[in-house]
């Protein structure tokens, strides 16, 4: 008896794409043609909306206005001269200069439309040298794509997810920074609740913070209109991602003139924010020269941070940034949440200023591009006035004054791509549960063993201001949770404890020798 054919699930246009992109492995490298593949799917989405536009017009009535910008901006959508149209770039796909026309069209578009300054692929297809059949193929299968179908569907910011996603992980360790993990961006979403406001990321790589910002606004039925967005990004390139992410979902935001360095040349100054959500670079290392930014407004009244890492000086930026009642939500690694020095002095200070409100330690193998543990801080100007801006179902807020709750996210997480951890949604809802019924009266908070502690002030200077949430979570066997971070500073009391233990031994044996008469040196 014959077997029966197994049926072949079919590819998601996700998959379909990505299979044409790798054929352009090779002569190019992951991280050169991702700009390739994600500036042929913005072109093929401007131009499908631009089409429909131009449809209307025609069903008006008003030809005479086809070729007029006003009438398309007017609705948000980008003009398009015809050189920079797709029908034009698929008839000329098989030509030899192709990749020139592709140049040409992408950079009549930006010139055409202002909000695009600075947010396209800048002469990428002419410099790559890439195949033209290749290169032909790949835009056969984009053109097969219609981005406009289905209204409900966010087709091209799907695929842009996806990509992104796929080129950090393609790229590697050291690489893909453009990119913060889809889950970790929803679950800051929902637990600071960006409802409307500034919002800010002073580094916002390829913008998934703000495009998760806008779908938390859009799925609690608010007006992503009663936002304003606000970034800076240091990477030319990535910077160029944001621009484009953005564009393709109409989120107008503010990203600074240039890709510039958020500490040496701030380009919001004077910006005060209801919401930042962010994911600076990991244990940054001489950010600053010595005798750079010692006076910098940014650190008023805390120690200026330490020029060998930059967490306490992207912690001090933040809250430079935050309005009387804003909320910040960001990634840290978890060296941040002990340690001496400045940055002891900088983090006693925010305890003892009430801005810590909440700790979450991540699981590992979250990161495409890094093993390194990291955790979640919120960090609140107000703990009472917050939430002003939402709905008055949510307004019940008790007193958290001086208590910091402390979650510990290390056992939960589902599989994802095989060797990474990601957040279900389930998993997200009652992460963020816990911390909303923390922050309400009335609610059925309770402390719970091996997961969450609402510490006090005092509970957390007793433990001399860590902020590592195994020193006061409630654990079964307490030495088998501790944190790699907390296990070395152990050692390290212990390594310094027997130094000095060394030393006084050496002191006891010269002042013997010395009465002794004999003039020793150990």
């Amino acid at each position: 008896m014959a077997k029966k054919a197994k049926n072949k699930k079919a590819k998601s246009i996700e998959e379909t794409l990505w299979d044409s992109a790798n054929k352009l492995r090779g002569s190019v490298e992951s991280s050169e043609y991702k700009h390739v593949v994600l500036g042929l799917i913005f072109l093929k989405f401007a131009s499908d909306k631009f089409e429909e536009r131009r449809k209307e017009l025609i069903d008006e009535g008003k030809e005479k206005y086809l070729e007029m910008k006003e009438f398309y901006n007017m609705k948000n959508v980008f003009f398009l001269p015809e050189e920079s149209r797709w029908i034009f770039i698929i008839k000329n796909a098989k030509q030899e200069d192709i990749a020139l026309k592709i140049d040409t069209a992408l950079h009549t578009v930006e010139k055409n439309n202002p909000a695009l300054k600075g947010a396209l692929p800048d002469n990428y297809f002419s410099r790559l040298n890439l195949d033209p059949s290749k290169l032909a193929a790949l835009l056969d299968t984009i053109n097969n794509i219609d981005t406009i179908k289905d209204k409900q569907t966010d087709i091209v910011g799907r695929v842009y997810e996806y990509f992104l996603s796929k080129f950090a992980l393609a790229e590697g360790k050291g690489k893909g920074e453009f990119y913060t993990p889809k889950s970790i961006v929803n679950l800051i979403a929902e637990m600071i609740e960006p409802y409307k406001g500034v919002i800010y990321d002073p580094a916002c790589g390829s913008g998934g913070m703000f495009v998760q910002s806008i779908k938390f606004i859009e799925s609690h039925h608010g007006n992503k209109k009663e936002v304003s967005i606000y970034g800076q990004e240091y990477t030319a390139t990535t910077y160029k991602l944001a621009k484009m992410n953005l564009a393709i979902r109409g989120i107008s935001a503010n990203l600074g003139e240039i890709p510039a360095n958020t500490f040496a040349r701030d380009q919001h100054p004077d910006l005060k924010a209801d919401f930042i959500m962010a994911n600076p670079p990991f244990n940054q290392k001489d950010w600053r020269a010595s005798d750079e930014l010692t006076d910098d407004p940014r650190w008023n009244g805390y120690e200026v941070p330490p020029k060998s890492n930059a967490n306490y000086a992207w912690i001090l930026n933040m809250v430079s940034k935050l309005s009387e009642n804003g909320v910040a939500g960001f990634i840290l690694a978890n060296g941040a949440l002990s340690g001496g020095g400045d940055e002891y002095k900088i983090r006693k200070k925010l305890l003892e200023n009430d801005l810590v409100e909440a700790i979450l330690i991540l699981p590992g193998s979250m990161f495409y591009t890094t093993d390194i543990s990291v955790s979640i801080w919120i960090l609140n100007k107000n703990k009472l006035a917050r939430k002003i801006n939402l709905p008055d179902t949510v307004k019940n807020y008790r007193d958290r004054k001086h208590e910091i709750l402390f979650m510990d996210l290390r056992k939960v997480g589902i599989p994802f791509e095989k060797k990474f951890i990601q957040f279900s949604p389930k998993q997200i809802e009652e992460i963020t549960k816990t911390y909303h019924d923390w922050q309400q009266k009335d609610s059925e908070y309770k402390d719970q063993p091996e997961f969450c502690y609402a510490a006090t002030l005092k509970e957390v200077q007793a433990k001399d201001y860590s902020l590592v949430p195994s020193k006061y979570i409630e654990f079964v066997n307490r030495d088998e949770h501790l944190d790699f971070d907390e296990k070395m500073t152990a050692l390290q009391g212990e390594f310094t404890e027997l130094l000095k233990q060394e030393e006084q031994s050496k002191k006891e044996l010269l002042n013997v020798f010395k009465e002794l008469g004999y003039a020793i040196k150990l």
